[in-house]
């Protein structure tokens, strides 16, 4: 009397698990399928290629106004032109179509950095309606030849405190060993620098044919901008540079950020809200940085990379409509610092740890800064101008405290260390509040050497960022109005009102951050707890339960095992990077992987099979979380390493499950009909009709 029931119970575990089966494979693939399609397209050089060679095709580029038609292709140029035996590289090269029938000279891009890809320009839109558009890949950063040191990288992200002895020491060694690796590679370093970068623009100019070109840079891209207008001064018809960096200025003053920092308690106390909090901003500053809170509750505070990461947040005032690192919010985390609240702070420290070690391509930006190598060596011999209020973090973070003036460089690189005169209709723009490129540099350094220059400060404004969200009508009609006659015309602008009270404060962010995460933990631990009461209660974690467990849950259990881990590492151990591959994927598979044995497992089951299914479960989930985190990168990955464990872990517990059969089969026994109707006294039936059978997919 056992076939009508067993035979139900079997034809539905088959259907139940064929599904299960397919919606495995089909996840697995998918993640297999997004690694692949996700690698960044490379540019190389054809064979037969010659130098100055330009190959286009039609494509469209993406703006904040929708798609544009547009050229993509490669140009092909040497390495070092100064070696006639040098190998070639191949660099990208975009070119937005103007939508004029008439354009006017097309405007080439040049975006800061250093270590910054120079193909991104959203904002490409405002001026392509009487332009062409075009940007060049930065040799080392764009193209055939990439200077990546993964060995910065992670001496950066297993830092204990950025500013800490130990920690320059390490970024110093690192990039010494990156410049060794590349060198034997065959990579030939010389041919990294800014005159070899101001000769690719001009090789791209001459193979797209225009007489004259108009260029548009900022921050460090002014940099380049200076020298291929002293380099090709009849090729550039007028140039516009948006937080203006001359030569001599990758070595940030303290004065300077002194003058910053008064400049925004002047604004403070003229803030009624903000005046409430603080008699005086900058003196509380100072006070706060001599005595750095090291933890907020258990997790602790890194005081370097909160520097770092508060001069990095008072770079932008707005930070594109009032980001989390904008200034104002920035400083409200130092006046809740000085107040007891140093919750701000640790999101400083974070996000600085994050962010930073993977934000540039190293070795161009090491390759690049080093114009600046000669001031560099004079500031740290001599020790001069080490104090400001915040002390000068991010000339000491970017250059290893002096180390990083090791990296091999180009002897012949010195002709363009100084201000060179230029006749090239040139328009400055910065703002009051800018600490990365202080306008008064570009009016002491640069202005008086341009006899055809025009310089304009933004009230209220910071970098280069703040330039491109304020008022864009404004900006594009300050652009397009230059361009086209060389007039001036700020018409458009009103000034900045600098606001301390903001939404997005630092300090209500990591509060929101720390809730969800010890709640996602907590949430994950009780879901573990309340199926493995199930299972010790009722022999089985029962259908429904298994079900939602091996499908739904595996995202928290993912969250909260990484969670959880995050907060041990965060408490315990600040030199182990979150970054780590293997914090990565052990952290939400294990979770994942006991969840899922435990929504399969019956009580009642033999050892063997219960130690079987346990390894098959991490086994799988490791497995399938190792194949979701290479298939993407950044956030996303945790998502993709959940989905993958999540496969991975079941996909394995199915095989199990069918090999516990054959062999069941193989011994007279019909696992599916384990428990005969009616029930035989002391059976566990009435269990089984209950909670499903003890089977599962």
């Amino acid at each position: 009397m056992t076939t009508t029931l067993g035979t139900a119970t079997a034809r539905r575990n088959t259907w139940g698990r064929i599904a299960a089966l397919l919606v495995t494979i089909v996840l697995l693939t998918g993640l297999t399928y997004l690694g692949v399609s996700s690698s960044p397209e490379t540019v190389s050089v054809s064979q037969g290629a010659r130098a100055g060679q330009l190959t286009m095709h039609p494509c469209t580029y993406p703006t904040e106004n929708g798609s544009y038609r547009a050229d993509c292709g490669t140009l092909v140029v040497p390495e070092n032109r100064a070696d006639p035996r040098s190998r070639l590289i191949a660099l990208p090269v975009t070119r937005i179509l103007a939508r004029s029938s008439h354009p006017l000279a097309p405007i080439f891009r040049l975006s800061g950095g250093p270590g910054i890809t120079n193909m991104t320009f959203p904002d490409a839109s405002r001026l392509a309606a009487q332009h062409d558009v075009v940007m060049v890949g930065y040799r080392g950063v764009d193209g055939s030849s990439v200077l990546n040191c993964p060995e910065v990288t992670a001496a950066l992200e297993n830092s204990a405190d950025f500013l800490g002895k130990a920690s320059l020491s390490a970024y110093s060694q690192a990039f010494a060993s990156c410049a060794k690796r590349l060198e034997r590679s065959g990579v030939d370093l010389a041919g990294y620098t800014m005159e070899e970068q101001a000769d690719d623009i001009e090789a791209a100019r001459v193979a797209l044919g225009y007489q004259r070109i108009d260029l548009l840079s900022e921050s460090a891209g002014t940099r380049l901008a200076m020298i291929y207008a002293w380099m090709y001064p009849n090729s550039v018809d007028r140039s516009v540079m948006i937080g203006v960096n001359p030569p001599g200025n990758y070595i940030y003053s303290g004065t300077e950020i002194d003058q910053g920092i008064e400049r925004y308690s002047a604004l403070c106390a003229q803030d009624p809200a903000c005046r409430a909090r603080t008699a005086n901003l900058a003196a509380s500053m100072q006070h706060t940085a001599a005595d750095m809170p090291s933890r907020w509750y258990f997790l602790l505070i890194k005081p370097g990379n909160v520097l770092v990461g508060t001069f990095l947040g008072l770079t932008d005032e707005t930070s594109g409509g009032g980001g989390v690192l904008a200034g104002p919010n920035t400083l409200d985390s130092w006046i809740s610092a000085a107040k007891g609240d140093p919750s701000g702070f640790w999101l400083l420290s974070e996000m600085a740890g994050l962010i930073l070690p993977t934000s540039f391509v190293w070795g161009e930006f090491a390759s690049i800064g080093l114009a600046d190598a000669q001031p560099a060596a004079r500031y740290f011999s001599s020790g001069a101008d080490r104090g400001s209020i915040i002390g000068n973090p991010f000339t000491e973070f970017l250059w290893g405290a002096g180390g990083l003036a090791d990296w091999p460089t180009n002897p012949g690189e010195n002709q363009y260390t100084s201000v060179q005169n230029s006749n090239v209709p040139t328009l400055l723009i910065g703002g009051t509040l800018d600490f990365q490129t202080p306008a008064q540099n570009a009016t002491k350094e640069l202005l008086p050497h341009l006899s055809n220059g025009h310089q304009v400060i933004l009230s209220g404004l910071g970098h280069a960022e703040d330039f491109w969200s304020y008022e864009p009508s404004a900006s594009t009609q300050l652009l397009t109005t230059f361009y086209a006659t060389g007039q001036v015309d700020t018409s458009r602008y009103t000034p900045n009102k600098v606001s301390f009270t903001t939404s997005s404060r630092q300090t209500a962010v990591a509060k929101d951050i720390l809730g969800t995460v010890i709640g996602v933990v907590v949430l994950a631990a009780l879901l573990l707890l309340w199926v493995a009461r199930r299972v010790r209660k009722h022999g089985s974690a029962g259908r429904k339960t298994s079900v939602a467990t091996r499908t739904i849950v595996p995202v928290v259990l993912g969250l909260g095992g990484f969670f959880g881990a995050t907060l041990v590492v965060l408490t315990l151990w600040p030199a182990l990077s979150l970054a780590s591959e293997l914090l990565r994927i052990l952290a939400p598979s294990g979770p994942i992987a006991l969840g899922l044995y435990l929504a399969w497992t019956h009580r009642d089951w033999d050892r063997a099979t219960k130690s079987l299914g346990l390894l098959a479960a991490i086994a799988g989930a490791l497995l399938g979380g190792w194949l979701g985190f290479t298939a993407t990168s950044g956030l996303f990955a945790l998502v993709t390493t959940t989905i993958g464990a999540a496969a991975g872990g079941n996909l394995a517990l199915i095989v199990v499950s069918l090999f516990r059969e054959r062999s069941a089969r193989g011994h007279g026994n019909d696992p599916a009909a384990t428990y005969p109707v009616p029930p035989a006294p002391g059976s566990l039936a009435p269990h089984a009709a209950r909670h499903g059978s003890a089977e599962g997919p």
